[in-house]
Order: C-alpha cells, then sequence, then structure tokens
C-alpha cells in the first residue's frame, strides 16, 4: 500500500553558488520530469541522507545523455576538489577589449 501523506514544510529562499554546468544539467532534468529545481534537489537531498541513490537506470542514462550535452565531465571524484576560476575584472562602460 503506498502512503499517501503529506508534508507541510515551511521553504526558504536562498542564493546558492553552484558550478554551471551541473546547474543546467540539473535544471534540464528537472524540466524532463515537469518539476522545479527545488523539488529535484530536494528529492536528492532525502535520498542522500537516508543512504539512497536518487536514481534509476533511466534517469542515470538520461542525466548522462545530459551531462554530455553540456559538457560536464565532472565525477563524484571532482568533489571537494572544485576551485573558483578567476574572473576577469568587470569592463567600464565605454571601454573596449583588447
Amino acid at each position: 500500500m503506498v502512503d499517501d501523506k503529506k508534508f507541510n514544510v515551511e521553504r526558504v529562499q536562498t542564493g546558492v553558488r553552484i558550478e554551471e554546468r551541473i546547474l543546467k544539467v540539473l535544471k534540464a532534468f528537472a524540466e524532463y520530469h515537469d518539476m522545479t529545481l527545488g523539488d529535484l534537489l530536494e528529492g536528492i537531498v532525502l535520498h542522500a541522507f537516508d543512504g539512497k541513490c536518487p536514481f534509476g537506470a533511466e534517469s542515470l542514462k538520461r542525466i548522462k545523455d545530459l551531462k554530455k550535452f553540456y559538457g560536464l565531465d565532472l565525477d563524484s571524484r571532482a568533489s571537494h576538489r572544485l576551485t573558483e576560476a578567476k574572473a576577469s575584472p568587470p569592463r567600464r562602460k565605454g571601454q573596449r577589449g583588447k
């Protein structure tokens, strides 16, 4: 029997910085499943907190395809080893590139 119990929660807006290609894959995956990015992230985290994989074989195949499409060549081995790329200083109005 399926438990259809609903859980009332309080959500907060957050400003999380995330690697650009990871975000593109997550957004595309959420869109494919007609869900919000927040709902997808909540599901992933709740599964991870329980020590479970949040994705089945079909979803993992879709993610692999999306990673290839968006040029995401990172995997779990890159975790905790990502460093911020140095951003170019902002151009001043009227300044031309060299």
